[in-house]
């Protein structure tokens, strides 16, 4: 399975959590080389106090702890 592959398949099992809050996750982009994942944020996530906290603890920490090769979740606009 690719990268890229267990990266969806990951943001899949995060995404119900988001949606529960009002957000969601749009997956713009995996660096194989790097192993930098891009995403978006959208929806109640946007305004939260809490983004950084569930990029970093939450989002990182769980791909990074089911795939790996991550080394990094980011975040755009």
């Amino acid at each position: 399975m690719s990268l890229l592959q267990q990266v969806e398949e990951t943001i899949e099992v995060i995404r119900p959590a988001l949606q529960a809050d009002g957000g969601d996750i749009i997956l713009r982009e995996v660096d194989e080389a790097t192993g930098v994942v891009t995403v978006q944020l959208t929806g109640a996530c946007v305004s939260c106090p809490a983004q950084d906290q569930t990029l970093k603890a939450g989002i990182e920490r769980i791909m990074k702890d089911r795939i790996d090769g991550i080394t990094e979740v980011v975040q755009v606009a």
